[in-house]
């Protein structure tokens, strides 16, 4: 079969509006924030898990690669390859199919955006441990399992993963393999676990193994009790020493820092316009005239100029049950911080970010339009300092270069559950934007900034400084999540355990068609 009979395959099978074969459009399918590849063949979009099972078979039954697409927030290059291919975007996909309040579960299609899941669980006082992540305007739950994603909730309940019971996944020859209780001869999807942990193998695995049609996912009480609280910390040695100390007593839904660099390009990219639109969300989540009057005065008081003698700021977010538990503890946060030296502030930046948490992702730039990309890794709270330190040791390294580039790096910081901690170095650079930019930032954004020129050797630098940085990560025994093509599985793993994932890769996907080259994996 030739391409152009596939194409018309899938056309005659999806319809016409549903296969994507214009030039410009898959240009822009071939970029994620960071990286662009070759264009796809064409791009799908299946309405159903049937559609998309069928689909799927017809595709690498003729020997062509199908990558997997969620909400396309990917900077590794995780739907992105230089093999023949053809692309499968969930935007179609996006039911919430069942919300159980008695078995205190969530079945979603995997295209299913975390506001749009958020949005219908707000008002029945239930939530999933994590909840969301930063960029959750546009990305899907099905991505955020690829990906293994964190942020909201997840400094208590952990990653993404930790939040799944089971899934309905179309492997490489278009069979619907369910994992979970949901598996079971007249069984539903209540529970994660009936002999080996299958739902786990397709976490975290970008796509490798399968793509998405289904998820299920734990529903947990909305813990109705807020408290917001936030330091200043004068170095990273106390940030990072308060942020364990937090996790390790599991108190706060998130936890988390910014570096002075970062925290400052976080005042500059922001508007007083947005300030205002963001107070009135502040006023409405708080229970009360009198409460909704405080936070209100609290945050126009602080206003915008508040962090800028910050060097190391940490926020935090409490979520209790109980007016007693969530004081009890925030004062121990306030205990915690006040031992490593952290100075209490305005709370304004964690009480917004928690009042509108998915926001338009202009993030992606920066404030005068610079390329953006980010580089994580996770560690033992027991590390993060020495490794913080090895990374700015690294940057100290590479000063000239950066210098001349205009290359600049901040760092995020926080815990993932009571174990482990994120670091997530950031660099800024002048250099022109990708279609990608312009179809994801606000247009209104956009004709503010002054834009820049592209500058081919400047990004080529910054690959090079992140894949340094994956060195000193490596040396550090540092995990990632959303691995795509950037972070190194394959290569740091033991030998013992590449075989056994790469015998399961084998076994479910003969041809290695399903997106090649992810995980490292043919």
């Amino acid at each position: 079969m030739t391409t152009e009979t596939l194409i018309a395959s899938l056309t005659q099978k999806l319809g016409q509006e549903h296969v994507i074969t214009d030039e410009n459009e898959l240009t822009y399918y071939g970029q994620d924030v960071f990286s662009e590849a070759n264009k796809p063949l064409a791009v799908i979009r299946p309405g159903n898990k049937k559609e998309l099972a069928e689909t799927i078979g017809m595709v690498t039954e003729h020997d062509i690669a199908i990558l997997p697409r969620g909400g396309g927030m990917s900077y590794t290059s995780g739907y992105l390859s230089n093999r023949q291919s053809v692309m499968v975007d969930m935007c179609r996909m996006t039911d919430i199919i069942e919300i159980n309040l008695e078995d205190m579960y969530v079945t979603v299609e995997a295209g299913c955006r975390w506001v749009d899941l958020y949005e219908a669980l707000k008002d029945k006082n239930v939530k999933t441990p994590m909840w969301g992540t930063l960029s959750g305007l546009k990305a899907s739950i099905g991505g955020g399992a690829s990906q293994n994603s964190v942020f909201f909730g997840s400094g208590q309940n952990g990653a993404m993963s930790d939040s799944i019971i089971g899934m309905e996944v179309v492997t490489s020859d278009g069979k619907i393999v369910i994992t979970g209780s949901g598996a079971i001869e007249n069984g539903t999807p209540f529970f994660r676990h009936f002999g080996p942990d299958l739902t786990g193998l397709f976490t975290g695995d970008t796509g490798a193994l399968g793509v998405k049609a289904t998820l299920t996912l734990k529903l947990v009480p909305d813990r109705p009790e807020k408290r917001f609280v936030s330091f200043n910390f004068d170095d990273h040695s106390g940030m990072l020493k308060a942020i364990a100390d937090v996790a390790r007593e599991n108190l706060a839904s998130e936890c988390f820092g910014f570096d002075p660099f970062l925290q400052q390009q976080r005042m500059k990219r922001e508007s007083l316009a947005k300030d205002i639109k963001t107070l009135g969300k502040v006023i409405g989540s708080e229970k009360g005239f009198t409460s909704k009057l405080k936070s209100a005065a609290e945050v126009v008081i602080a206003g915008r100029d508040y962090m800028k003698e910050t060097s190391f700021s940490f926020h935090a977010v409490v979520s209790e049950m109980t007016d007693v538990q969530a004081d009890k503890h925030l004062n121990r946060i306030r205990e915690i911080a006040n031992l490593h030296g952290g100075i209490e502030v305005a709370n304004s930046i964690p009480k917004i970010i928690h009042a509108h948490p998915f926001v338009p992702l202009n993030n992606m730039i920066g404030p005068e339009g610079e390329r953006w990309v980010p580089v994580h890794c996770l560690v033992p709270h027991s590390k993060a300092i020495d490794l913080f330190e090895a990374i700015e040791d690294y940057f100290e390294s590479k000063q000239d270069v950066m210098e001349k580039y205009k290359i600049e790096a901040g760092h995020l910081i926080l815990n993932i559950g009571n174990s482990a901690t994120l670091l997530e170095p950031v660099f800024f650079w002048p250099d022109e934007l990708m279609e990608f930019h312009h179809r994801n930032v606000e247009e209104d954004v956009l004709e503010r900034i002054s834009g820049f020129e592209a500058d081919e050797a400047a990004r080529e630098v910054v690959v090079e400084l992140r894949d340094g940085l994956l060195d000193v990560f490596a040396d550090y025994g540092a995990t990632h999540f959303q691995i795509g093509r950037t972070y190194r599985y394959s290569k740091n793993i033991k030998p013992e355990t590449l075989d056994l994932i790469t015998g399961i890769k084998n076994v479910i996907d003969p041809k290695g068609l399903m997106n090649p080259g992810s995980l490292g994996l043919g």
